[in-house]
């Protein structure tokens, strides 16, 4: 099966595509006409044929749902249709050819029907839907939704309000954010992507900055043939009051590729050392490891507190090392976004993200773009719909994750996959998203039940899958 395409568009860089692609030749009837058919085969694929009730609002997406009544019938289904308001522009011609019966839009037109398919508003939707509209679809036990279950903003994943649970969402030429961030992902349920025609130039007619995160042809950094451990890269891991921590960042920047990685730590006990016969540790002051220049990335954070990452970041920052930063860092700098500038690539958590940036709010997309504007670095907002927001406006939503990947010392690898990264090469916004993908993708390999330390062990499952496009 092939890959779904990773551009991202959002409800109004969608309507700019549409715009486009009427302007070359494809009339919105014609468009209005393959998108209902797209709907009604899906729905013939996944269902029998059953009493249907297509709910349809009085806009485009509505005549999208008078197309696909129309077919269905036309195919033997039972099929009547509900509309909330008389159609409009675009939909006229398309409802004028539903000759079938004709319901109320009610709760108990719905609770009869076995299968209801909701077009009453688009990914567009800009206010919250009437208690009316609440009513009517809450009471649908199943429902396949086009474009977006209505109620759901198409931008942001979140709902107007009320959104419906649908079992199947069919929607056109590409996904919108709103597909893959929470909780849009879960409320479209099975998630159909139909092509209607759209010739994919018209994506020339904007400028995609938003896609969801894949690993491309491949993130594997292939060493060169007379290449050291050096030239491979050296990470450094800032150990401290909590050696976990360290251990496990170390412990999958080594996975990831680096040619060195050390644990700069007081270990008067032993407790770094007592690890894996890989671990390096060091325990000269942070200036002196910083006259090393082989040392070219660094993770801070992880296990420190906040009076050491306070002290550590800014110097690192001033050495002009690639820094991963991580846990401490955001308590060390709460409410002094300026304070983190120049790190490479920032990994809070939502309640870190806020002890710094403030709220993160309903739309991740833009939290975590301003925040990489206002720091000028990569900003990863860790959660089960990650997002990677570069300074320059690109941003990746990361949909690789198993919900089981949340568990304690998760955070940490993924540090330390990214400080990897870096640490052989890989420019930070490509370093960030490959990190997300393949710690996602190591968790998948790990399974239920995992724990943080599996993690590491899974990495080399996951760049196999990446290198090769087993995903």
């Amino acid at each position: 099966m092939q890959p779904l395409p990773a551009e991202l568009l959002t409800p109004d860089e969608m309507g700019r595509v549409d715009r486009a692609a009427v302007a070359l030749g494809r009339p919105v009837a014609w468009l209005m006409e393959n998108a209902g058919r797209a709907v009604a085969r899906a729905v013939r694929r996944r269902f029998g044929p059953c009493r249907t009730l297509v709910l349809c609002g009085p806009g485009n997406n509505g005549g999208d749902g008078y197309v696909a009544a129309r077919l269905l019938e036309a195919a033997g289904w039972p099929v009547a249709v509900a509309a909330l308001a008389p159609p409009v522009g675009d939909a006229i011609p398309a409802a004028s050819l539903w000759r079938g019966p004709t319901r109320a839009f009610s709760a108990a037109e719905v609770a009869r029907a076995d299968l209801v398919i909701d077009a009453v508003f688009g990914a567009g939707l800009t206010r919250d839907l009437a208690p009316a509209i609440v009513e009517v679809l809450h009471a649908a036990s199943r429902l396949v939704a086009i474009d977006v279950p209505s109620g759901l903003d198409g931008a942001t994943g979140q709902m107007r309000g009320f959104a419906p649970q649908a079992l199947m969402t069919v929607t056109f030429f590409r996904r919108k954010p709103g597909h893959l961030l929470l909780p849009g992902r879960t409320l479209c349920g099975e998630l159909v992507l139909s092509d209607i025609g759209i010739p994919v130039q018209t994506l020339s007619t904007i400028a995609t900055t938003t896609w969801e995160n894949t690993p491309g042809p491949t993130p594997l950094i292939v060493p060169p043939q007379a290449g050291n451990k050096y030239s491979r890269g050296h990470v450094t891991v800032l150990g401290g009051a909590m050696p976990g921590a360290a251990r496990l960042a170390a412990l999958a920047a080594r996975r990831a590729g680096a040619g060195m990685v050390t644990i700069a730590a007081a270990d008067p006990l032993g407790v770094y050392r007592s690890g894996e016969p890989g671990t390096i540790v060091d325990e000269r002051p942070l200036a002196e490891l910083l006259t090393d220049a082989r040392r070219n990335a660094w993770v801070c954070g992880p296990g420190l507190d906040a009076d050491a990452a306070r002290i550590a970041l800014p110097a690192i920052v001033a050495a002009g090392r690639h820094v991963v930063a991580d846990a401490g860092v955001f308590s060390a700098f709460a409410g002094e976004p300026d304070g983190l500038r120049g790190a490479t690539v920032l990994t809070p958590h939502e309640g870190e993200f806020s002890r710094v940036f403030g709220p993160v709010g309903p739309d991740r997309l833009t939290a975590a773009r301003a925040a990489a504007v206002r720091c000028g670095c990569v900003v990863l907002l860790k959660g089960p719909d990650t997002v990677i927001a570069a300074p320059d406006g690109r941003a990746a939503i990361n949909a690789s994750a198993p919900r089981w990947l949340a568990t304690a010392g998760s955070g940490d690898t993924l540090a330390g996959i990214i400080a990897g990264l870096l640490a052989q090469g890989m420019a930070a916004w490509e370093a960030a998203c490959a990190g997300a993908w393949l710690h996602g993708r190591a968790g998948v390999h790990a399974g239920p039940y995992l724990i943080a330390e599996d993690l590491a062990d899974a990495l080399p499952r996951a760049f196999a899958d990446a290198a090769s496009g087993r995903f």
